[in-house]
């Protein structure tokens, strides 16, 4: 029992890494860039955002300005790897192990994946402050440092407390992230049994399983404000500006922008939430029953 706990655990650790850098490596991190920049400079449009991203990768390799600015949606790249291999390991081992035992404990699968998903984005935050850092930071400055310059002077200024600025908010976000994806995307896979007169258990067809993982991501994207909060937090501190805690970003923002600045760039938000929860809801889901059974 043992041996097959630990098996398990290792596997999970395994899949939780490769489904989580493969997530970001394709259309995770463009979103992610995206909405980062939305959330920081938040009079621009959902389309200004996106033309500005362009137009800072294209004056930084001005000899190839359509590769250049394409990539710009990659900054950050090499710190999102490692941010990814982490939080999707840390994830996958949490979340799993919470809700079996969720549902080992008679909960409604719903609440099973609450829990799960609570618990899961909770423990990615110690991992995820550092990377989404260096993300925010390169993102929303003027481009001219590297990531590696950006992590150097960081912590020669500020030690390794540095790369926690927002800390409060990153919790709160992550845990309402994945208490959303999963317990939504499970309440969705149960009431399509129900609908399709399945069993309890019983296996969703590939098409209904991507249609409940839409459903639940989409779903999620409720609790933006949390994630605004984290990119100002963060770019602030980047900046050299006086920091601030969650609600105080909050109330500043309101200020300036009104309650909408706290859905500045729910758009891009929107499509990262469903491929997130289609590779690590979904993707997860279809991996441990279909081939791991």
């Amino acid at each position: 029992m043992a041996g097959g706990g630990s098996t398990k655990s290792l596997t999970d650790v395994r899949n939780g890494a490769v489904l989580q850098m493969v997530e970001a490596a394709t259309l995770g991190l463009p979103f992610e860039v995206w909405k980062t920049r939305m959330g920081r400079y938040r009079t621009e449009s959902t389309v200004s955002a996106f033309r500005a991203v362009y137009a800072t990768g294209a004056a930084a390799s001005p000899k190839s300005p359509m590769v250049g600015g394409v990539g710009a949606f990659w900054q950050g790249f090499s710190p999102k790897m490692v941010e990814s291999a982490s939080k999707g390991a840390v994830l996958m081992v949490a979340k799993e192990a919470l809700g079996d035992a969720g549902r080992s404990a008679g909960l409604h699968p719903m609440a099973a994946g609450i829990l799960a998903g609570a618990g899961g984005g909770v423990c990615q935050t110690v991992v995820m402050g550092p990377c989404t850092f260096v993300v925010t930071a390169a993102v929303t400055g003027d481009g001219s440092r590297s990531a590696l310059t950006i992590v150097r002077d960081t912590f020669r200024a500020k030690g390794l407390k540095g790369f926690y600025p927002g800390g409060t908010a990153i919790a709160f976000r992550q845990a309402t992230n994945w208490a959303s994806r999963q317990g939504f995307t499970d309440g969705v896979r149960h009431r399509m049994r129900v609908w399709k007169g399945k069993a309890e258990g019983e296996r969703l067809t590939g098409g209904e399983e991507l249609a409940c993982g839409v459903m639940g991501g989409t779903l999620s994207c409720w609790n933006h404000p949390f994630e605004v909060a984290r990119i100002e937090g963060q770019a602030r501190a980047a900046a050299g500006q006086t920091p601030l805690g969650m609600v105080g970003v909050w109330r500043m923002i309101v200020k300036e922008n009104g309650a909408r600045g706290l859905f500045q760039g729910v758009l891009p938000r929107l499509g990262l939430g469903i491929w997130q929860t289609l590779f690590m809801v979904t993707g997860a889901t279809v991996v441990r029953e279909r081939l791991l059974a």
